[in-house]
Order: structure tokens, then C-alpha cells, then sequence
């Protein structure tokens, strides 16, 4: 027995399992080789333990690698030891020819050479074939942005909303709604950093927040005034009103008491932006780009951005340079009378 065996028979691992399900045609099923499975397995376990990566992202490299091995099996592939560039090749480009975007076919990339890389570590592998698969570029379009006069309009009606003489429930969630958009345009942080926040995670007296971000990573972040505001008035006059036996620490409810997910997160960023007047249809993510945005447009370095929103790479934050400049090109052609 290999030692990908091993690991998937002492794991049980979800993957091992939902691999079996996968379905090579409609009405077909196409389960795995026992060692393959096994590796499925094994890598999983790899990517919440040791990488640390959200659940989403496990989900999606997990889905990634699954169709790649089906594809490899059905070549004739039935040890990860098997695995060639070629097999890499064939699978993107079949891909590419069922019509999957540049930026889906750059991120199962990804998942096809992390992958390789984790069966080399492990010894399944003589030669790592991923790095011959070479790395697709993207187009990257510059992020949707608000201006900061629309910023402040949506947030002067949320926090309207939260003060306004509603029954007790509604104002609970008018509270929490406009602390939620405060927050989110103050840090810059991601929805699934704002669900997992406690009142803890706050130090008043410094103005900042801990958050933990992608690879379980913490920073710290500074917060302005108005958010600590808004987030002091949801604890004390609105959070008890919709907490439970069950809430737990969480800082963030939903109308249940449960902990705020991230999709009744987005929900709540739409409709407040809606009611705020805005023209543009973006959701929380669409807050973090504005915040880095009028960051660097008020003189922030792109060091201490990159830092506040969590990027590894500063190249990643570096995209936000672009977005300022074609702003001040737009402000330039419509102010400069020889523009």
C-alpha cells in the first residue's frame, strides 16, 4: 500500500468521497483510482491545515484537482506518480475549449500546480510538472469604486436609519446595518474578516481592530471615529435586542441571533447602498476598494494600503495606483480647459 493510500484510509476525508461522485457524463459515474482518491484526500487535509485557506478556496482547488485527476484517469492515469504535463495541458485545454474564462483558467492552474508541488513534497511525484504549465496573465480590470461624496451619502442614510424612532427590532438591525457599512468603508476589510469579529478583536483607547485574514494570518487595522461609533451604539442598543442563548461572542447577528454570514453581509451592503442612492450596484468587496482607493487618493503610502488590507504581494495592492490615476485623468479632461 502507498502512502497516499495510507493517508486517505486513516483521513475519511470528505473528498475522498465526494471524488467517487464525480460524474464523468450526465448519468455516468467516473469514480477515481483508490490512490488517487487517497491523494484527493491528502491534499485537502493539506489546504485547511496547513495552508490554512478559507473554505471557499478549499472548495474551489478541491474541485479544481478532482476534475483534473478524472481527466488524467480517463487518459489512462492511475497513481498521482503517473501525472505528466501533458496530462496538465490536455485537461486546461479542454477547459479552454468548453469556454471557461482567462481568470477561471488561471486559477485552476494554480490548483493544478499546487497540487503537483504538494504530490512532489510528498515523494508521489520524481519531477514536479507543474511549473512547465506555465502561468496564464489576465487582464485585470480596475475595481468598481465610489466616489467619496456617494461614500458619504450612504453612510449618512444608514446612520439616519439606525437613530431613527423604529420598533425595537427594526432599529436593532437599522444599528447593525450601518455599523456593518462603517466598518467595512473604515478598514477595508474582507466580509469573511468583518463575520468573524468579536467585540474583543476592538481596542478602543487605540483605535484599531484584529482581524484574521486569509492563511489564518492577523494584522491589526486601524478604525476611524464614526465606525467605533457606530459599532459602540450596535453593542449597547442594538445587539441585545436580537442576541440568544446561542449567540456566543459573535460581534455581528443576524435577525436570528445567529452569527452574521457573509451572504446576508452582502445582502445588507446592496440594499444600504440601494437606499443611499447609489448608482452603483457593488457589495462589500466593492467598500474595500473604495476604502483603499480614497486612501491613496488622500496620500496614504501603497506600504502601509498594502498592509492595512491584508495583501501578501504588493503588486496585488498596486492595482489601486491605477484606479487613482485614471480618476484624476477623468477630473483633469473635465476640469483643464485644454484637457
Amino acid at each position: 500500500m502507498t502512502a497516499a493510500e495510507k493517508a486517505g484510509q486513516k483521513a475519511g476525508s470528505k473528498a475522498g468521497q465526494n471524488a467517487r461522485k464525480q460524474k464523468q457524463t450526465a448519468g455516468q459515474e467516473s469514480p477515481l483510482p483508490p490512490e488517487m482518491t487517497a491523494a484527493l484526500a491528502a491534499f485537502e487535509r493539506h489546504l485547511r491545515a496547513e495552508r490554512s485557506l478559507s473554505p471557499h478556496t478549499v472548495r474551489a482547488y478541491l474541485g479544481d484537482v478532482s476534475s483534473l485527476l478524472e481527466h488524467a484517469h480517463r487518459a489512462g492515469v492511475q497513481a498521482p506518480e503517473d501525472l505528466q504535463a501533458t496530462h496538465l495541458r490536455g485537461w486546461l485545454a479542454s477547459q479552454h475549449s468548453s469556454g471557461a474564462a482567462r481568470t477561471t483558467l488561471a486559477r485552476r492552474g494554480a490548483a493544478a500546480r499546487t497540487f503537483t508541488a504538494f504530490a512532489h513534497r510528498r515523494g508521489w511525484l520524481n519531477t514536479d510538472p507543474g511549473p512547465q504549465l506555465g502561468t496564464l496573465k489576465t487582464r485585470r480590470t480596475l475595481p468598481h469604486v465610489l466616489r467619496q461624496d456617494e461614500m458619504r451619502t450612504v453612510l449618512d442614510t444608514a446612520n439616519r436609519a439606525a437613530q431613527a424612532g423604529t420598533p425595537p427590532a427594526d432599529k436593532a438591525v437599522a444599528l447593525r446595518d450601518a455599523a456593518v457599512l462603517e466598518l467595512l468603508y473604515a478598514t477595508g476589510i474582507r466580509v469573511s474578516e468583518l463575520c468573524g469579529l468579536t467585540p474583543d478583536s476592538f481596542d478602543h483607547a487605540r483605535r484599531t481592530v484584529r482581524v484574521r485574514g486569509k492563511g489564518d494570518k492577523e494584522r491589526t487595522v486601524p478604525v476611524g471615529v464614526p465606525a467605533l461609533r457606530a459599532v459602540t451604539a450596535w453593542l449597547e442598543q442594538g445587539r441585545p435586542a436580537l442576541a440568544t442563548a446561542t449567540s456566543g461572542p459573535a460581534l455581528f447577528l443576524g435577525a436570528r441571533g445567529g452569527r452574521l454570514d457573509p451572504r446576508t453581509a452582502r445582502r445588507i451592503v446592496h440594499q444600504r447602498l440601494r437606499e443611499g442612492g447609489s448608482t452603483r450596484d457593488t457589495g462589500p468587496h466593492g467598500l474595500r476598494h473604495s476604502a483603499a482607493t480614497h486612501l491613496l487618493e488622500g496620500g496614504a503610502d501603497l506600504r502601509s494600503v498594502q498592509e492595512i488590507l491584508g495583501h501578501s504581494s504588493p503588486a496585488t495592492t498596486q492595482i489601486y495606483t491605477h484606479v487613482s490615476i485614471e480618476r484624476l485623468k477623468s477630473s483633469y479632461r473635465q476640469a483643464h480647459p485644454r484637457a
